[in-house]
């Protein structure tokens, strides 16, 4: 089978590609633009690819396209009612990134709490040798035990950040989309948590879920954490809760558009000692990219060999 990778770059370069090149015929593109698309599809039966907008449009003008390989397990930018209609092969990789990203998790929250970059950059600018004190006591920090952590989705990586905030001497409250009967409501994780951290999928019922009236009902001196999809929030509400005073601090490592662009309403949020933005990077441990390499080969496999693994388009 001819397989094209649309956005190695999104992946990394310094992987190993022997995995998918052992395969078959493969065609190796760092970007592809939009308008690039059309003639890189021409000959493809396998496309693997990260970010890369799969629409209806884009579809049908790949006639020979019979598997799409996510490297990620969110799969928002496939058209799959299309894939549905045209027989096309759907596939994600869930549960490569579960360290990753729960360990990102922690350290955002982690710097956010104890003011971290802060007393980093007192010490750098000099600040501390002039001062001829020897700590800095302000601002002031809390421990994490007795607080109540909030998780929202409570998948593998919503599992582990709780078996951390635990371990920690928070109680966990968490909401998930199945029934459970220990989980609770998304209002009333807002309103008790100290931290919220998501790590839900985006969809219909998730997109714009912290917004205006949910971050309301926030204390003000809550750490909101978003490590799942950026328009699960409502990022104009968000950075108006934080300018105003209305949320404690904020990090977060995704964003509706990616990167985004200067007239983002994070943009007002540069600089402040209470925000933490980064560049979509929790999943992206070494470890877990070389994982979805080997995973995305063995899906590859199994669908060569007319098994269903990992399909999210049945």
């Amino acid at each position: 089978m001819n397989i094209t990778v649309l956005d190695l770059n999104a992946i990394g370069n310094d992987l190993d590609l022997s995995p998918l090149t052992g395969l078959g015929p493969c065609r190796v593109h760092g970007t592809t633009a939009p308008e690039q698309l059309p003639q890189r599809l021409q000959d493809a039966q396998v496309v693997v690819l990260n970010k890369v907008r799969l629409t209806r449009q884009v579809l049908q003008q790949a006639p020979q396209l019979r598997l799409i390989c996510v490297a990620a397990t969110g799969f928002d930018n496939i058209d799959l009612a299309c894939c549905r209609e045209r027989g096309i092969a759907v596939t994600n990789v869930p549960g490569y990134s579960t360290d990753s990203v729960a360990m990102v998790t922690i350290a955002t929250v982690l710097c956010l709490m104890t003011h971290l970059q802060e007393y980093r950059d007192y010490v750098t600018a000099g600040d501390y040798t002039r001062s001829g004190l020897p700590n800095l006591l302000v601002p002031a920090f809390s421990d994490l035990r007795g607080k109540t952590w909030g998780i929202v989705g409570y998948g593998s990586i919503g599992r582990q950040v709780a078996q951390v905030a635990r371990a920690f001497g928070c109680r966990v409250l968490y909401t998930r989309s199945t029934q459970d009967p220990d989980c609770c409501s998304i209002d009333r994780l807002c309103a008790e948590s100290d931290i919220l951290t998501l790590h839900c999928p985006l969809n219909d019922t998730t997109r714009g879920l912290i917004d205006s009236r949910r971050l309301g009902l926030m204390k003000s001196n809550a750490v909101l954490v978003n490590v799942a999809r950026g328009a699960v929030c409502d990022e104009a509400a968000v950075a108006r809760a934080v300018l105003e005073g209305k949320l404690g601090a904020f990090g977060c490592d995704v964003y509706a558009q990616e990167p985004f662009g200067a007239d983002h309403p994070y943009n007002a949020l540069f600089g402040l000692p209470n925000v933490c933005l980064t560049p979509h990077v929790a999943w992206a441990s070494f470890e877990a990219r070389t994982r979805l390499m080997q995973e995305m080969a063995e899906n590859i496999r199994a669908f060569s060999r007319g098994e269903a693994r990992n399909r999210v388009d049945l």
